[in-house]
């Protein structure tokens, strides 16, 4: 499973980065919005930092504007994904833009249907949001596990997103199921490399290590 951040701070992108773990970036207009540098600059930015794909989405709603948004948008990094909702207009926009080449992330997906509707229009990517799901009690994890199985029964080129992610067991239940990519949040991925357990071996170790002779 492949490993993207959820962020648009280049702080974090730097430092997960440097983990030698990052496969991607996603982005969203409320992400964006927390930083100060322009738009324009922060794509490119973390574009440099980036080799993998880096999602920045559409704002526009109808399809002839989204397609020229998401060229645009493309023209920033040759690793662009364009995001678009999941609507009827953003159907039109992404069959002709993953029609030119460019990758396509359909975003805010609630039900297979909608994964399956954005697969068979060519999207590259499709991002079921878990943790809005589970937030208003319906099972997050079951739509992936749902995704998941319909692309492996009628095989899409379509990659599954495990979005919206809140805690490391979300990210361990997506790599059981299969998806292929969970974009998590900084704190989240920080969460995954720690364990109490390992905190307290290297605090004894180290106390170990202070009585040998040296």
């Amino acid at each position: 499973m492949k490993f993207f951040l959820d962020t648009a701070n280049l702080n974090e992108i730097r430092d997960v980065a440097s983990w030698g773990i990052l496969d991607g970036v996603t982005t969203n207009p409320s992400l964006v919005a927390k930083e100060t540098m322009p738009f324009p600059d922060l794509i490119k930015a973390i574009a440099e930092i980036v080799a993998g794909p880096i999602s920045v989405e559409c704002i526009s709603e109808k399809a002839p504007e989204i397609i020229r948004e998401g060229r645009e948008l493309a023209k920033a990094a040759p690793n662009i994904a364009v995001k678009i909702p999941i609507t009827i207009e953003g159907l039109k926009a992404i069959k002709v833009l993953s029609g030119e080449g460019i990758m396509v992330n359909t975003t805010l997906i609630f039900s297979s249907t909608q994964a399956l509707l954005a697969a068979k229009a060519g999207a590259k990517f499709v991002s079921p949001f878990i943790g809005r799901l589970d937030d208003i009690s319906q099972d997050g994890m079951g739509l992936i596990e749902e995704i998941v199985s319909i692309f492996e029964n009628d095989p899409y080129p379509t990659e599954v997103i495990v979005a919206s992610v809140r805690h490391p067991r979300h990210i361990v239940d997506a790599a059981l199921i299969g998806a292929d990519i969970c974009t998590v949040p900084y704190a989240v991925m920080e969460k995954l490399v720690r364990h109490p357990l390992t905190d307290l071996g290297i605090e004894r170790f180290l106390k170990d290590w202070g009585k040998v002779k040296k």
